[in-house]
């Protein structure tokens, strides 16, 4: 097993054993390791060759640990609004020693009025559909750089819904790119950042997943 994969196995165990918080829904360190932790890895082909990257939602840390396991290079937040998940996340982190990962807690809403347009990329698995993450993460990212989500079967139900209005989030149409083999419905969703986010966005806390901005 190589340095990173050995890293990401005891961060595996860690989850795995964490009482602080709940941080997966996965039982045991094999099954966090190989359902959740390596599914993050095809993910790592799309960060930017430089700079800051966050993790929206961070939860338990992925795609974040990921990242940053990998790119050492780059400097990680990972962002939460839970307080129990950020304290059992610095915990762990700090046993793992990686250095290149900040914590914040807060709401993604509130987070992005005090940075925006500040990250390379900002990432989210397991956020929201498709619409909701665009608005969400958008207001975080500089022009030129890039948004990126997991997505499974009904990516292209979230995708259509929203139909051409992701400019209205300075937002270039969505790239899919598939993974895990040709009978997978699993797929990395990208859109690069091609005009600065419109000042109404984030709009409160919550709104988002309330009134649709492309409604």
């Amino acid at each position: 097993m190589n340095p990173q994969r050995s890293t990401l196995y005891k961060y595996a165990e860690l989850l795995a054993d964490c009482k602080r918080a709940r941080l997966t829904g996965t039982r045991g360190a094999d099954e966090i390791f190989e359902l959740q932790i390596l599914d993050c890895v095809p993910s790592l082909e799309f960060l930017p060759s430089s700079g800051k990257v966050i993790d929206v939602g961070s939860g338990g840390g992925l795609p974040g640990v990921v990242w940053a396991v990998y790119r050492p290079d780059l400097e990680i937040t990972l962002l939460d609004s839970v307080n129990k998940k950020c304290e059992a996340m610095r915990e762990i982190i700090d046993a793992l020693g990686i250095a290149n990962i900040t914590v914040a807690c807060s709401r993604s809403e509130e987070f992005a009025a005090s940075h925006r347009e500040e990250f390379d990329l900002a990432g989210a698995r397991a956020l929201a559909s498709a619409g909701v993450t665009a608005e969400l993460l958008s207001p975080l990212v500089r022009v030129g750089g890039k948004i990126l989500t997991f997505k499974g079967e009904k990516v292209h139900e979230e995708i259509s819904e929203v139909n051409d209005k992701w400019r209205a989030v300075g937002l270039k149409k969505p790239s899919l790119n598939f993974y895990g083999g040709e009978s997978s419905s699993k797929c990395i969703v990208t859109w690069e950042k091609i005009s600065p986010c419109s000042k109404k966005f984030p709009r409160r806390p919550g709104l988002a997943g309330v009134k649709k901005f492309w409604e």
